[in-house]
Formats: C-alpha cells, structure tokens, sequence
C-alpha cells in the first residue's frame, strides 16, 4: 500500500496526497467537525443547540482549496514572499498581498438556519467586524442593504474595497450615529485586546429589540493579540472553564455572555476553514457560532 511520504517527487506528492485528501472530504473526518454530545452542554444550553452537516458551499471551497494546493509554481512563489517578507509584515497582510488565504465560516444555508431567516429576507444595515478579504463577508453581505466592515492589515483593506464594502475605522464603526441590524465577529474574541469592552460596544450598537451579534470563537479558546512581532496576553483576560467544547460552550453562554447582557439564540459547531499551501491542502479550527440578542 502506497503512503505519500514514501512518494520522492515534491510535486508527484503533493498530487497524491490531494487524491487522498478530495476522497475524504465527505469521510470521517468531516464528521467530526460538526459532532456535538448535546449530554454534555448545560441543560439552558441544550436546546439552543443547532445541528450543521458538510453542505455543497463548503464541500466547494475545499475543492478549490485541493486544486489551488496543486498550483507548483504559485506556491512556491508564495513561500519565498512569505520568508522575505514574514519578519516585517504580518501573515495576515501577506496573504492580502498574495490573494491566498481565503477563510470559510459558513455557508448561505447554514447562515439562514442559525437566524432563522428565508433566502428572500433583507435588512437594512450590517457591520462585518475583522472582515479580512471579506470571503465571509459576501455570505453574510447578500441579505443586506448597507454592508459595512472594519479590517486593520492594509491589503485586506484594498480587497474590502473592491468589493465595494463601506470601510469604517476600528476606533470609529461604534460612533457613526447609526446602528446595526447584525454584527458579525467572528474568531476575533481571542485575538482583542480587551473584549469586555468590544461586547459592550456591539450591544449598544444593535439596533434595540431586532439587531443580532453573530460570534464565532475558536475552541479550545486560547486568547493572545499580537504586539510588535510578538504575541501577548490581551489587557482583558476571558478564562473559561472547560475541557471539551461542549463544556466551553456552555460556560461561553452561562457566564461570559450572560454576564455582560446578551442571550444565547443559537449554538453550532463548525470548522473554521482556511485555504492551504504547498505543505497542506486546507486548515481547519474547531469553531462555536454563537447568535447573541441583547437582553431587554
């Protein structure tokens, strides 16, 4: 039985494992990803949990991922910029530069379920917070009449552009004067310096009784925010307590969003998709997504 490592060629490899890695994108390791002991979350947590499954708009962007992995000479030129220029510029910025790096959350339908939403419903007024290249952004942005989105690396600024998405500044989105029908913030609670007072502002700027906070956290929830080159313990610190997901997710909702106002509506678990390199096809993180409603 052939193994990839014992394949000499690079490139002959890195075909062999694309093979390998296409047959299972429906296997038992996508199973995982979704898998939740609803036993194991709290018995308020239980029943706001929503079950998702591999969908067609997620098995899409795995593919491109595989065949994107199979582009020899586009990867080996993005691994020289990213060794030239990785001691001076973030990763994010270098995979804005480079246009690779595409992240997936989910999709429209999975979208629709955890708001309960139909295909033809519209609101007025969504703000995408850390939006990147906006991948995930357009999902969200096709259900809204005004898309906006905050991004600090420069070059994921000029892709938010592009696509025609009002930039608003990190210091600014919470003082225009208006609010929002949704907020999205999604993997950014690990990474914020302090996120007490980012969940307080998203309240106050929700638009009272309808407006919605999307969340996603990576579990396990390892928090630090990167400081001149190098990564440090955020000025607000979010411990929670748990080993599994389950039990982090129920302490996520009993005591931290509760804490600071917010009521759990829905619970899924999803993978956190990100495009991939020479070295591997895609990567994967174990996200919660959480819909939030301000209390009353």
């Amino acid at each position: 039985m052939w193994a990839g490592k014992y394949v000499r060629s690079p490139y002959a490899r890195n075909l062999f494992l694309n093979m390998v890695t296409e047959s299972e994108i429906t296997g038992h390791e996508t199973q995982k990803w979704y898998h939740c002991s609803p036993d194991m979350l709290g018995e308020r947590v239980r029943s706001l949990f929503v079950q998702s499954h591999l969908d067609a708009d997620t098995e899409a962007f795995l593919s491109r991922s595989v065949e994107k992995s199979t582009w020899l000479f586009t990867q080996l030129y993005h691994s020289m910029f990213s060794t030239i220029f990785g001691p001076v510029m973030s990763r994010t910025s270098i995979n804005g530069f480079l246009g690779r790096g595409s992240m997936f959350v989910f999709s429209k339908e999975q979208f629709q379920r955890l708001l309960q939403i139909s295909p033809e419903w519209r609101g007025e007024r969504m703000l995408d917070l850390g939006a990147g290249d906006g991948g995930v952004t357009e999902v969200m942005g096709a259900y809204f009449n005004e898309v906006y989105a905050t991004e600090v690396s420069a070059p994921m600024k000029w892709h938010l552009q592009r696509k025609q998405y009002s930039l608003l500044g990190i210091d600014e989105w919470h003082r225009t004067g208006f609010q929002y029908d949704l907020i999205s913030c999604l993997n950014l609670l690990d990474r914020c310096d302090e996120p007490f007072k980012l969940l307080s502002e998203i309240k106050k700027s929700l638009v009272p009784g309808t407006g919605r906070l999307i969340l996603a956290a990576v579990l396990p929830f390892q928090p630090y925010v990167e400081t001149g080159g190098s990564w440090v313990r955020p000025k607000e610190y979010i411990k929670i307590k748990g080993k599994t997901w389950e039990e982090q997710v129920t302490h996520l909702t009993n005591e931290v969003f509760q804490k600071i106002g917010f009521d759990v509506e829905a619970i899924t678990r999803l993978p956190y998709l990100c495009e991939g390199d020479m070295y591997k096809e895609y990567y994967v993180l174990d996200d919660a997504v959480f819909v939030l409603k301000p209390q009353d």
